[in-house]
């Protein structure tokens, strides 16, 4: 029987050393932290050890599967390095067992509004899931004979998939994030470029004809763009319809007014799914009426309700100014009122002020980085700045002052205050929902 070691108690990391289990693995899983076991794997015959890594656990192992939050220079992957044990991926893990062809979905942000949609239209002709970053890990869906997964894959999970070659691989867009875990901005577009390059090229690559990097990206194989028409392989919208074009053949895909999802963003998140269902042989009614049917995902640009004339959306996701300022474009000619501020990541503030001068009349600040974000945007010459000692708070000022809308949209990290951006987002609008 072999051996192989899982790292991290995480819900990949369960689900992987299950999945082993079952395929007759003699799995070792070990957790750094100091946490109680999963009774149901040691039950299992899973061999788990917590509060660190020992030389017993690592040795003779055939290869090592990792979590996606154990950075590529830990300890523990160094280890593994010295004694040349290969360390993969769940994802990677899941390539190389099911032969499943993977949609793989990649992007600093948009990706699982894109990953959702993605698989909701698919669901509706094929045996496929939504997994990876999105929710459930791949492994747990490994032995259902699926025809597609769709999979929502972070820097973290590519940088630790050697051979995972998708059949379609779509990059959202790129903006500096995880620049500590790739240690460095350059080792973070070269994590998510590998499944777009040889060896690991896939069919057909989908890529952001809008993003200053990836419009001129060369990769290997057949590639379309979305956000605006670039080649003869492209979607986009044009007076107000979604348009699919491939080798330089248009078709009329559905209306913009169709699509549920609100904001420019959100048009693009539209576009790959549609090229990709068109990849995948979908026809245009089943596009549609998915389209049509379609809920955003908790937490990124959700409607959440109305008091009096004001609309309240829930953007909780958006942890960085990129995300914020995508939110922040999708309202033009609007009276909006932005929730701004949490835990800062330090990171420029010049372009997320800009848009906010251009398209938002008034900023209730929160948390930790509301002094500097004062700052620069006064610097900038925004001056209708307010604060709030708490997220309820600032909804208190959003309803008194009544805009059209009042936008969560924070810019930054949640743990100052909430611990996590879910529980942000949930706090909001369990607060809205109860003055409406």
């Amino acid at each position: 029987m072999k051996k192989v070691l899982v790292l991290g108690l995480s819900k990949s990391g369960k689900a992987a050393a299950k999945f082993l289990k079952k395929h007759g693995f003699d799995v070792y899983l070990t957790e750094s932290k100091s946490v109680e076991p999963d009774p149901e794997l040691e039950k299992s015959g899973i061999h788990i050890e917590t509060g660190g890594h020992s030389l017993g656990f690592v040795e003779g192992s055939e290869f090592a599967v990792t979590s996606p939050g154990i950075p590529p220079f830990s300890t523990i992957i160094e280890l593994l390095r010295m004694k040349n044990i290969p360390v993969i991926s769940e994802l990677e893990l899941c390539y190389r067992m099911s032969k499943t062809p993977f949609v793989a979905i990649t992007g600093t942000n948009g990706k699982t509004t894109t990953t959702a949609l993605t698989a909701h239209i698919f669901e509706k002709k094929f045996k496929a899931k939504a997994c990876g970053n999105i929710g459930q890990p791949p492994s747990d869906f490994a032995d259902d004979n699926l025809d597609y997964y769709v999979c929502e894959m972070s820097s973290y999970q590519i940088a630790m998939c050697p051979t995972l070659t998708p059949f379609i691989s779509v990059w959202t867009n790129f903006t500096p994030d995880h620049i500590d875990w790739h240690q460095g901005i350059e080792n973070y577009f070269a994590a998510k470029a590998k499944i777009f390059k040889a060896p690991q090229a896939p069919e057909f690559s989908v890529l952001n004809a809008c993003d200053e990097r990836l419009k001129d990206f060369q990769v290997d194989g057949t590639v379309f763009y979305f956000g605006e028409r670039k080649t003869g392989n492209s979607c986009y919208v044009k007076n107000n319809e979604f348009i699919y074009e491939r080798d330089g053949v248009v078709e009329f895909v559905m209306p913009v007014s169709d699509c549920p999802l609100v904001g420019e963003h959100n048009y693009q998140n539209t576009e790959c799914a549609i090229i990709c269902a068109k990849l995948a042989g979908i026809d245009n009614d089943t596009i549609r009426e998915a389209i049509k049917e379609f809920k955003s995902p908790p937490h990124r640009l959700e409607y959440v309700g109305k008091i009096g004339k004001t609309a309240f959306y829930n953007d909780s996701k958006a942890t960085n100014p990129e995300a914020a300022s995508v939110a922040i474009k999708s309202f033009n000619n609007s009276d909006v009122l932005l929730i701004a501020g949490g835990r800062d990541k330090n990171t420029s503030l010049k372009d997320f002020c800009d848009d906010i001068k251009n398209h938002i009349k008034t900023v209730v600040l929160i948390g930790e980085a509301a002094e500097r974000f004062e700052k620069n945007l006064r610097a900038s010459g925004f001056e209708n700045i307010l604060h709030a000692e708490s997220l309820e708070a600032a909804i208190d000022k959003g309803i008194e002052l009544k805009p059209d809308v009042v936008l969560l949209s924070p810019a930054c990290a949640s743990f100052d205050m909430f611990k996590s951006y879910e529980e942000r987002g949930d706090v909001f609008k369990d607060y809205v929902l109860s003055k409406i």
